[in-house]
């Protein structure tokens, strides 16, 4: 099968201007180290989470991984990876990754801009939030596994747990 090429665009501004625009406007701490990456730290209910959005100019993409302070140890990971699988069954963007290398978890997703579509302040946000809502979600999912040694459909069933009404 022959590769597919497709030209570059011009664009107006950087896709991640946005991004750190918006970082700017939250009082959210970041870092743009590099012309095609940023880091911003995000406060939330669960836990701190660092995320990285890289622009991804040959795929026209924004890239958004969000990782949360959660080790994996390297006898758990077959249970970190049933998780994820299960996890990633009721998501309908994104998913959960386990990167072993680092034994870290991460959700990752990507906004595609192909054809030269912009990026816009609404849809970075967005972006963000998606993550962080996940990340949030299963958090405890992850946490009933590795430090309460439920199996991973318990740790699920646990951190999915919704009450309703008032006692």
């Amino acid at each position: 099968m022959a590769a597919i090429e497709f030209d570059l665009v011009e664009r107006s501004e950087h896709p991640l201007d946005v991004v750190e625009r918006l970082a700017a406007l939250r009082d959210w701490s970041f870092d743009r180290a590099d012309e095609n990456e940023i880091s911003i730290s995000v406060e939330s209910g669960r836990a701190d989470y660092q995320v990285a959005i890289t622009w991804l100019e040959e795929m026209e993409a924004l890239h958004v991984a969000c990782a949360f302070d959660l080790k994996v140890a390297p006898r758990r990971r077959t249970e970190i990876n049933e998780l994820v699988s299960l996890i990633n069954e009721t998501l309908w963007v994104g998913h959960f990754d386990l990167w072993p290398k680092e034994d870290a978890v991460m959700f990752r997703h990507s906004l595609l801009l192909a054809g030269g579509a912009e990026p816009n302040g609404p849809q970075c946000e967005t972006l963000l939030k998606v993550a962080v809502d996940a990340c949030d979600r299963y958090y405890q999912a992850f946490q009933f596994v590795l430090w309460a040694g439920k199996s991973p459909a318990d740790a699920l069933a646990g951190a999915m747990f919704e009450t309703v009404g008032e006692a």
